[in-house]
């Protein structure tokens, strides 16, 4: 997709999402669906105090830059209760412009995702509790990098892909810090996916930390402005190429929440995700530029 392009459907989905603003509620979903920060998960879960059933709805980009190509998804995230929530993403892939590696990354794919809370924040009336939860994360059609190579040297003409996925623990906890809250989150995944899923899968499951920390600012006209940092753990060498070495993930995000009656988030944010993975070899994705819109009804 050339550059025009991009910015056609680019300038085309904003003008969606923001004309749907004003009537859906804010939820905050990350990366893959799942309530969180960029591209990590937090402890709290999609509910409201109102609703059983709580449906949240979110777009995502990723400019994963001119070999990797951008990634754009679709996410439904629905909140049972107060404690459970469970989504359905899926990814779609514009081709990178590298001749030689870009190929590498194919067609995108579905995720499906789950969460449960199993401590409350604060549970017992102490307040240095923090949030617990338990989810899970299933990829079953990624194609990229050593999961594509594998399938085409079968049959190139249909290369259903490879199944994976992560289980992970997270905890989160609000410190109401005056002038300036932070919250303060991190977890632990079983992982057999490469920077989920877009680097294809590891060559076994590996146990990777995650963190984040977040610093919540009041805004104008009685919005919330969150600025945002994550680290994420990655496995060390995608499928079948044990000499790649990919990077912690580093992210610097921004989230924006109008006032209650718009109820609506916005996030934009950079992501360090992979460069000079080997001698020769730069996927040219060290300084990416994402932007995420979630709303409920």
């Amino acid at each position: 997709m050339n550059l025009t392009n991009k910015l056609k459907l680019w300038v085309v989905t904003v003008a969606i999402t923001l004309a749907l603003a004003p009537r859906l509620n804010a939820q905050g979903l990350g990366w893959e669906g799942e309530t969180g920060v960029f591209v990590t998960p937090l402890a709290y879960t999609a509910s409201s105090e109102t609703q059983k059933i709580h449906p949240v709805v979110a777009y995502h980009f990723l400019d994963a830059g001119p070999v990797i190509g951008d990634f754009h998804e679709a996410s439904i995230e629905v909140g049972v209760g107060k404690r459970v929530e469970f989504g359905y993403t899926h990814e779609f892939h514009v081709f990178g412009g590298d001749a030689t590696l870009s190929p590498l990354w194919q067609n995108g794919f579905d995720i499906f995702n789950g969460k449960v809370n199993v401590v409350r924040e604060n549970y017992g009336s102490h307040k240095w509790v923090p949030a617990v939860s338990t989810g899970f994360v299933v990829r079953p059609n990624v194609r990229n990098v050593g999961n594509w190579v594998e399938g085409a040297s079968l049959d190139p003409g249909h290369v259903g892909g490879k199944a994976d996925g992560d289980v992970y623990v997270v905890a989160t906890k609000l410190v109401p810090l005056k002038p300036v809250p932070v919250i303060l989150s991190g977890g632990v995944r079983g992982t057999d996916a490469v920077l989920w899923g877009m680097g294809g899968n590891a060559p076994d499951w590996e146990a990777r930390a995650f963190g984040s920390a977040a610093f919540v600012f009041k805004g104008p006209r009685s919005s919330t402005i969150i600025v945002a940092s994550e680290a994420a753990q990655q496995p060390h060498h995608p499928l079948d190429f044990s000499t790649l070495n990919i990077p912690t993930t580093l992210t610097y995000a921004v989230r924006f929440i109008p006032p209650a009656k718009y109820k609506v988030n916005f996030d934009v944010g950079v992501a360090q995700i992979a460069g000079r993975v080997m001698p020769g070899v730069d996927l040219q994705a060290r300084h990416q530029v994402g932007v995420q819109m979630s709303y409920a009804f």
